[in-house]
């Protein structure tokens, strides 16, 4: 009696899984490789180095001069105020309370602060402190002066570029020298360092190798042309 030879069900599977499997790898890699490539990208860049001297994700934001807070005091809308600015002099005024120190402080510190103010008058004061706009204290910003259109004082951000610094400045002024210009830098030891930059050629010709980390307290300066 001669037997049938039937296909394997296991080797069946097998190969209908084939494609599908082959097209998973197929993804998995892509996956893995674009990682690395951005990897890749930033290595021309000196941007991610900054990010070593920068905040770190679970480090709390620290109120400075010229922020916008909105302070809430719950059950009591009559002690709650949309809208203080943080004075020149690092201080605010709510009601009940006259002056206290803002700047240097995390909204959750001047929150708690606040509430031992305010139980002085209030029992259980429940108090939040929220950051409407923000400057941040002066070591955590960038400064921009000389030919830039719009000279400012940027808030640092966690892997701010020079390039975002431009954007943020609206670009160069017709007067500008920008490949002269220089990023003053205070290093560890306090030591100031001058750091050369060719800002015409990162903006008009996309020379990236210029589109370099910025650092906390750094000050560009654009000076003007020669005629």
């Amino acid at each position: 009696m001669t037997r049938l030879n039937r296909p394997d069900p296991t080797r069946r599977q097998t190969a209908r899984r084939g494609p599908a499997a082959a097209a998973l790898r197929v993804a998995l890699a892509l996956a893995l490789a674009l990682p690395a490539a951005g990897c890749g990208a930033s290595a021309t860049s000196p941007a991610p180095a900054a990010k070593g001297n920068s905040a770190t994700p679970d480090q709390d934001y620290v109120i400075g001069s010229g922020d916008q807070l909105s302070v809430f005091v719950y059950h009591n809308p009559d002690l709650s105020e949309a809208d203080v600015a943080v004075r020149p002099d690092g201080r605010i005024s709510t009601p009940l309370i006259e002056d206290i120190v803002a700047a240097g402080k995390t909204p959750t510190q001047l929150a708690r602060e606040i509430e031992k103010k305010l139980a002085k008058y209030i029992q259980d004061p429940n108090v939040t402190v929220i950051v409407r706009s923000f400057v941040g204290p002066s070591d955590r910003q960038v400064r921009v002066i000389g030919e830039a259109t719009d000279p400012v004082a940027i808030p640092y951000r966690d892997g701010m570029t020079l390039l975002d610094v431009m954007i943020a400045t609206k670009g160069l002024t017709k007067f500008a020298a920008g490949n002269r210009a220089q990023i003053i830098r205070l290093g560890l030891n306090g030591k100031q360092q001058i750091i050369k930059v060719r800002l015409s050629d990162l903006i008009k010709d996309g020379d990236i190798s210029q589109n370099i980390a910025m650092k906390p307290g750094d000050t560009l300066i654009i000076p003007q042309s020669w005629f």
